[in-house]
């Protein structure tokens, strides 16, 4: 029995009923690790592999960095202005005029 023709047909039909995936930081990483691998005895796809999923846990980390960068200002605070101090009510220490 055959099962390569079988697994190739599933496999395209598991990609037609898929989602949209996002795929930030896989492409590069995969790209870069396909390399790695292929230089380090001729792995490429496990390197592939591997640097997509490190590819794409790196992206997510940036971009919840840059999520918490840019929550952190407005999150509650005010901006640093001063404080209006009260005027002096001591009649000694305001100038007099001459």
């Amino acid at each position: 029995m055959r099962t390569f023709p079988i697994l190739a047909a599933v496999t395209f039909a598991l990609a037609l009923v898929t989602t949209q995936a996002d795929a930030k930081g896989c492409i590069k990483g995969a790209v870069v690790g396909g390399v790695a691998g292929h230089f380090a005895g001729h792995h490429a796809v496990v390197g592939a592999v591997t640097g997509c999923v490190m590819g794409r846990r790196l992206a997510k980390k940036h971009e919840m960095e840059r999520e918490q960068q840019s929550q952190t200002p407005g999150a509650g605070t005010q901006p640093s202005t001063p404080a209006a101090s009260p005027q002096p009510t001591d009649s000694s220490s305001s100038p007099k005029p001459q």
